[in-house]
């Protein structure tokens, strides 16, 4: 077996000081506490690359309002931001209960009953008419994320007696998630496709799609976003139980994924969503999709002005994981601190990639001197290698970027340029996960604000040229502003006549002067 040769993950023929670049993305989701253009400002200015607007929450002129904001301030700090509308999707709730609230007690029996209001303390009424139906014996239900248990022990023609296993209170429209149930209810409610529609108008980056259960559901909201006019990539949101199981085919159809632990952690084992959240995040590398891991990563902080340590942990093995993004949810929507809770995030990943990249230098160096002898059978792979071309990504493309990789770390580059139209040039170099800081370049404002999302991938502000030269002194000029180049520095450009019409055949040197 031939030694590997040298990527840019080793970085340089020696260790070297890593720089302080952070290229793992944040989401941060918006909300009351962040909807100003005085709080998005300072968001955009701490470190966010994504803002996600909640559909589940706030009506679509909120929406609309704040994604103007965003727009404005994005283009005055000249800074591509994207914006994932996040669907609320198909989400079973509790009706109103008497008082608003009930304690279920440890062995206490409560009934599913039909309709749409209950005026009994001890049956339940949901906003899924056909539960009943679909309920059988011996059924789990879940409420409030899963701190309440019931198991169903009769079934009736119009309702289902169940006996509460793990107790706790209950309010009025709390969700309620049905571990191996298979429902009947349609991926996208009648709302959600008032809101893609309106995202699709609207210029949204991101679609994301919740309770995907197959590779379908994803296609479908693809092809209305595309009847729409629009070229928002869906991200699939992996929170049931089904979803896990027609895992790589979801992950194939989607243009990225989300790893939504909530009701994840509700609708599979919690105790092994860790290991379910490394093999999203594995089967994402191999596909060559960006991924996000989401819920409580710095919950704490909605209130507090430090993490806990189990959840500045938490961050750092998604981060070691291979997850592009974090995203925060209630911490910037409605938390006390949003703007702190971001620079801790950014603190975290700075602190743990330069970790990442220092041990993948070691590895290399390592893996170089273990194929030399017999220990080259022992040696994994680190990352996980990409086993699928991306669906539009020319396979010279895909060649040009794992060589120019090589050329960046043998010439010990500073910047690694990718100029691309889709965006999907920027992905394969994204995925390889290489130590040289990438900046992406396009004439499209949308790849532009796309490229956000990717780890290790700086979106320079609209580049309204395909003039190599002028990019080159566009990126050169950037780089010394910024004091991320120097005189005589080398940067490697991947493109292609056009931008790559076909494939990216071209990885020029350049020094600047």
């Amino acid at each position: 077996m031939p030694a590997p040769v040298r990527s840019d993950a080793a970085y340089s023929a020696k260790p070297r000081e890593i720089d302080a670049v952070v290229r793992t993305k944040i989401v941060a989701t918006m909300g009351p506490a962040s909807r100003s253009e005085e709080a998005i400002r300072g968001l955009v200015e701490a470190g966010v690359d994504v803002f996600r607007l909640n559909m589940a929450h706030g009506s679509i002129p909120e929406h609309e309002e704040t994604l103007g904001r965003i727009r404005t301030i994005s283009a005055a700090l000249q800074r591509p931001v994207a914006v994932l509308v996040d669907l609320a999707g198909p989400k079973i709730r509790l009706g109103e209960l008497p008082d608003g609230l009930v304690e279920c007690a440890e062995g206490a029996e409560f009934t599913f009953v039909r309709g749409e209001v209950s005026d009994r303390p001890d049956a339940f009424v949901t906003n899924y008419p056909p539960l009943v139906d679909e309920l059988a014996v011996g059924d789990s239900v879940m409420i409030a994320d899963g701190t309440v248990s019931l198991i169903v022990e009769a079934k009736g023609t119009d309702e289902a007696r169940c006996r509460v296993v793990q107790g706790g209170p209950v309010r009025s429209r709390q969700g309620v998630n049905l571990p191996g149930v298979k429902l009947s209810v349609p991926a996208m409610s009648q709302a959600d496709w008032q809101h893609a529609e309106w995202a699709a108008a609207a210029g949204a980056d991101f679609v994301s799609l919740s309770f995907v259960r197959s590779p379908v559901e994803v296609t479908l909201l693809e092809q209305l976003l595309r009847t729409r006019g629009s070229r928002a990539r869906v991200i699939a949101k992996i929170e049931k139980r089904e979803a896990v199981e027609n895992l790589e085919g979801i992950v194939e159809a989607a243009g990225g994924v989300m790893v939504a632990r909530g009701d994840l952690g509700v609708e599979t084992d919690v105790a092994s969503m860790p290991m379910v959240q490394k093999r999203i995040i594995r089967v994402c590398q191999q596909f060559q999709k960006p991924v996000i891991v989401a819920t409580q990563m710095l919950d704490s902080m909605q209130h507090s002005r430090r993490p806990t340590r189990a959840e500045t942990t938490d961050v750092a093995n998604a981060i070691l994981d291979g997850a592009d993004a974090c995203m925060l949810s209630g911490e910037t929507a409605i938390g006390e601190h949003p703007r702190l809770v971001v620079e801790m995030m950014r603190r975290i990943a700075r602190a743990t990639e330069r970790q990442y990249l220092s041990d993948r230098w070691k590895y290399v160096e390592g893996r170089i001197v273990a194929t030399q002898g017999s220990l080259a059978s022992t040696v994994p792979d680190f990352p996980p290698s990409p086993e699928r071309l991306v669906e539009g990504l020319h396979p010279i493309t895909q060649a040009v970027v794992e060589g120019a990789s090589r050329i960046a770390g043998d010439l010990d580059a500073k910047l690694f340029v990718v100029a691309s139209k889709s965006g999907l040039t920027a992905i394969a170099r994204s995925k390889r996960r290489g130590a040289v800081p990438t900046v992406g370049l396009s004439d499209s404002e949308q790849t532009l604000r796309q490229m956000a999302l990717y780890w290790g991938v700086t979106p320079l502000a609209h580049v309204a040229t395909r003039d190599i030269n002028q990019l080159l002194e566009r990126v050169s000029s950037w780089g010394l502003a910024e004091g991320r180049l120097a005189s005589g520095d080398r940067i490697l450009l991947v493109a292609g006549i056009g931008f790559g019409t076909g494939g990216h055949n071209m990885a020029l040197v350049h020094e600047v002067p």
